[in-house]
């Protein structure tokens, strides 16, 4: 391989090198790249090199970050979620327009699919496509990676990060909404269900709430000043079919009133940016009385949090994850420490995040 400028060389279509071979030009990167003669015809390792290399400089090429979500919110199940920040998927995304072809590369270290079939990203990816209606070829190498499983919305980042990557490397023909649908197709593939809560920030940032489905209605919050989180992934397995099954299938009327006021003191203490509201309805008579069950000394752990001074704790997702809510980051540096030892004293492992409630969602990274 060799560079050339390509304008000195004057040489704009395939043609034949001087020393035997071919030759084949890459005007918007001046490149050539010349093919021995000898391997001309053949399939070497190194000719596959060339063509893969050729490929890539085709493409154009972005880094997105999607950030990492709580879903539920409490008394918001199903229907809210939020941002987080400092944590989140790192992906390079590819797009070459007039082509065809779609690959996903591993570089975060993390274990995940090796087919793409059962990649998250495959199914949104997809959608966006059938929408764009012209062949693209996509490229998506993931370099960061939230770990599966973690509760924060692993797999609604990947999705939320490559529809976003594509949508702007194809000049942004949909809308923020769109990308949501789009990416909840990732989420169906892993739950059986699509489902916005966590794809929702992801892609759009702040607080979201999820008016209805069909057609989808998605309402973006804004997010207080001074507003951070603490968030604990302990060592132990909770399935979400595990988690939906415990569920009552019917509610009785005072908890659904119940529920209903704690849902919109919620969504008024966003719009109003008031932290206390906000904590008093971050409370949930549905779902959190019967998943506690799974996560060793739930109660016990929600009354030293709210001791240290969060504003409300409750279970992310399906769990096992735990997250909290505060007006200080001081509090929530020291919340999430209080729920590292508590998980360290039955010998249970755990990681533990802490930050500020974010307005952003996915978005280019250098």
């Amino acid at each position: 391989l060799y560079r050339s400028l390509h304008d000195r060389h004057n040489c704009h279509d395939d043609c034949h090198d001087p020393r035997g071979g071919s030759v084949v030009n890459i005007p918007s990167a001046y490149l050539r790249v010349h093919i021995p003669a000898k391997a001309a015809g053949a399939e070497t390792e190194n000719q596959a090199k060339v063509v893969q290399f050729i490929k890539k400089i085709g493409m154009k090429h972005i880094k997105v970050f999607a950030p990492g979500t709580v879903a539920n919110l409490g008394c918001g199940f199903d229907v809210m979620g939020l941002t987080l920040d400092g944590v989140g998927d790192v992906l390079e995304v590819g797009v070459a327009e007039n082509a065809e072809g779609f690959e996903i590369r591993n570089r975060s270290g993390m274990e995940l699919p090796g087919n793409v079939e059962e990649n998250v990203i495959t199914p949104a990816v997809r959608a966006l496509l059938e929408a764009y209606g012209r062949p693209v070829r996509i490229e998506v190498e993931i370099l960061e990676k939230i770990a599966p499983g973690s509760g924060i919305g692993s797999s609604a980042a990947s999705s939320a990060a490559a529809v976003w990557g594509v949508n702007e490397l194809l000049g942004r023909p949909f809308s923020g909404e769109r990308l949501v649908e789009f990416a909840m197709m990732g989420e169906a593939l892993i739950g059986g269900t699509p489902h916005a809560d966590n794809v929702g920030p992801a892609v759009l940032g702040g607080v979201v709430l999820i008016r209805g489905y069909e057609p989808l209605d998605i309402v973006r919050l804004p997010v207080p000043e001074g507003f951070f989180y603490a968030v604990v992934h302990p060592d132990i397995v909770v399935s979400t079919k595990e988690a939906r099954e415990v569920l009552p299938r019917e509610v009785p009327l005072h908890d659904a009133v119940t529920q209903w006021g704690n849902v919109g003191g919620l969504v008024a203490g966003f719009a109003l940016g008031d932290v206390a509201l906000i904590g008093r309805s971050m409370h949930d008579v549905v779902a959190e009385p019967y998943r506690k069950g799974f996560i060793p000394g739930y109660d016990q752990l929600k009354e030293g949090v709210l001791a240290e001074g969060a504003l409300a704790m409750n279970i992310a997702g399906s769990g096992p994850s735990i997250f909290a809510l505060a007006a200080d980051e001081a509090v929530a540096q020291r919340v999430a420490q209080r729920m590292r030892a508590h998980f360290a004293r039955p010998g249970i492992g755990c990681k533990i995040y802490a930050g500020r409630v974010s307005n952003c969602g996915a978005r280019i990274v250098e």
